[in-house]
């Protein structure tokens, strides 16, 4: 692919005010942790919103997105879609309960909610568990991404990719803290969303596609269409629809889509002015997540199957790619190399942009693990905010180096993605009912977390190989079934079996939350004099199930529009119009 002077002016452009944006948030995230991972609690809705968004718009997601079309058509993305489930629970019950617990990360909660030794070691543990293992496969596939892009578009070799991006990304990082995260966030958002609308609309319009209507129309096209699996097919209703919608969204546990919320999500709403800006971020991150942005990456990769149908197709168009990196997921990369001029410039800058954000992101959130619920906690709790604000920097450059080496080992994001939701698997209920069942313990998490990775390893690694019983690949959906049932039954078991907590810690923390009582009932029946909070919790699930059919119906109505179906895309446009007036008006009700 040529790359012009225009094109490399607006990538050292965009490269600079990055790098600018870092420097100057510098001069206040250096005050303390606090102020360094949490931007002083004093974030608005709107900042913080759309720093979710450009998280997740990694440059990993339309690869991902495109190995889904180009393998099983557009419902594949139901595997993901599902999550919108879980993302509005958030957004309804769990934002204003995170709000309130003030902790400066997730795992601080821990030692809020359970005590002892048992909330110790968790907290602890899940510190490097999360903070390092999850977090460096996470920043993993996302170097793996930029690898495939730019080696495809640029003729960069994995090590000089690596090497550029994480310099840039940990500079700004380890300067600005979570301020300068969010700051850039918000200028590489409208970056990235401009080339991803810019590039699908030129590769529609190139002479080998012919136009929308020619695309849509096209032999290899035509069935990958369908926005909902065809439901006499079981082999692919079962693990595309059914298993998602059923059992994934609630049951795993899964970075930016965890049931409760969690991880850089809470990091954000923990960050927020009060509740209604966390309510506000998380609610504006899942319409635009869900349904604004999917569509132009799933209109590239149709377009895909139209000039590379087959993977050697691509093998013979880029014969330099690296052994053990050709795959459907390069599609997105491999179209991009039609861009013109100026337009490539800016999609590679915004593919840079969806690189950085995610990874600087990943990087502020470990690295939080590491210096609040590691070092600071364990190591050295007298530890100065000077030395911490180091430790934080230090651990940043760290995380970095062990996502760059892991990442020259991985194939493919679906393959990650996978793996990860299996980790997670049974796990995913635990964070739903801890803040309303007053019998959950810490023994229940680690009893959850142990038996899950077990399990996955079992199913992943040693189950086939054992011969007995072999699962096949289209039945793959079973090891998910198997993981959440076995980790259910045992993390159940273990809290009936084992000790509450101390009705002291149980009280602070329902104190400090003010949870809906219903599942504290029998704890506050010992204490009579214990204020019951009644709370809004069947107003507030009411608005979760509202506010998921509106997206539902907003990213079908962009659907049905480009697919020129004008009553379906009417109707689903109207109903999602009518969510919006019912969701805003129960917001206005929320307290």
């Amino acid at each position: 692919m040529h790359i012009s002077i225009i094109d490399w002016v607006i990538i050292v452009l965009f490269f600079v005010v990055s790098l600018l944006i870092g420097v100057i948030a510098s001069r206040t995230a250096g005050k303390n942790a606090k102020e360094f991972f949490l931007s002083g609690r004093n974030m608005p809705w709107w900042l913080l919103g759309v720093s979710m968004v450009a998280t997740t718009f990694s440059a990993d997601t339309p690869n991902l997105v495109t190995d889904i079309v180009r393998k099983n058509g557009v419902s594949g993305n139901w595997v993901w879609w599902a999550f919108l489930l879980t993302g509005m629970l958030t957004v309804f019950v769990y934002a204003k309960l995170w709000r309130r617990s003030e902790v400066t990360t997730d795992l601080e909660f821990y030692e809020l909610r359970y005590g002892g030794k048992g909330a110790a070691f968790l907290r602890a543990f899940r510190a490097v568990y999360l903070g390092v293992f999850f977090n460096v496969v996470i920043m993993a596939t996302v170097s793996l991404a930029a690898i495939k892009i730019f080696g495809v578009m640029l003729g960069l070799s994995s090590w000089e990719t690596l090497l550029i991006v994480s310099v840039v990304t940990v500079f700004y990082s380890s300067l600005g803290g979570l301020k300068g995260v969010l700051l850039t966030d918000f200028f590489q958002f409208f970056f990235a969303m401009a080339g991803a609308f810019g590039a699908a609309i030129y590769v529609v319009g190139l002479p080998e596609i012919g136009g929308l209507n020619n695309l849509l129309t096209h032999p290899n096209v035509v069935g990958k269409l369908n926005i909902i699996p065809d439901f006499s097919d079981w082999n692919l209703l079962i693990p595309l629809f059914i298993m998602p919608l059923a059992v994934q969204w609630w049951a795993t546990w899964y970075p930016g889509a965890e049931p409760g919320g969690g991880g850089y999500i809470a990091q954000r709403m923990l960050s927020a002015k009060n509740e209604k800006n966390a309510i506000g971020a998380t609610l504006l991150f899942n319409i635009t997540h869900y349904a604004i942005r999917p569509w132009p990456w799933i209109i590239i990769a149709l377009s895909s199957l139209v000039l590379f149908p087959q993977l050697s197709d691509m093998q013979e168009a880029f014969p330099n790619i690296e052994e053990g990196k050709l795959g459907d997921d390069l599609a997105y990369s491999a179209m991009l190399t039609f861009l013109p001029s100026g337009l490539a410039g800016v999609v590679l800058a915004s593919l840079i942009a969806a690189v950085m954000s995610t990874l600087s992101t990943h990087l502020n959130w470990g690295s939080s693990y590491v210096v609040n619920d590691f070092y600071s906690r364990f190591i050295k709790p007298q530890a100065s905010d000077k030395e911490l604000v180091a430790v934080g920097r230090i651990s940043t450059v760290g995380l970095m180096v062990l996502a760059a080496l892991l990442a020259t080992v991985l194939s493919n994001a679906l393959e990650a993605f996978n793996i990860l939701l299996q980790i997670g698997a049974g796990t995913g209920l635990i964070f739903i009912l801890r803040w309303f069942w007053w019998r959950i313990n810490a023994y229940t998490e680690i009893s959850a977390m142990i038996v899950s990775f077990i399990v996955a390893i079992y199913f992943e690694s040693i189950h086939n190989k054992l011969g007995f019983w072999p699962i096949p690949d289209e039945m793959a959906y079973l090891k998910l079934v198997f993981g959440v049932s076995l980790t259910t039954l045992t993390w159940v078991a273990v809290t009936l079996l084992t000790k509450p907590e101390d009705d002291k810690v149980l009280l602070s923390f329902y104190r400090k939350v003010r949870p809906a009582s219903w599942g504290w009932k029998k704890l506050l029946a010992k204490y009579p004099d214990e204020k019951e909070e009644v709370g809004q919790l069947p107003m507030e699930i009411g608005l979760m199930l509202i506010a998921s059919i509106m997206v539902y119906a907003a990213l079908f109505a962009a659907g049905f529009w480009i697919y020129g179906q004008v009553i379906a895309a009417s109707t689903a446009t109207l109903i999602a119009i009518i969510g919006g007036f019912l969701v805003f008006k129960g917001w206005k009700k929320m307290r």
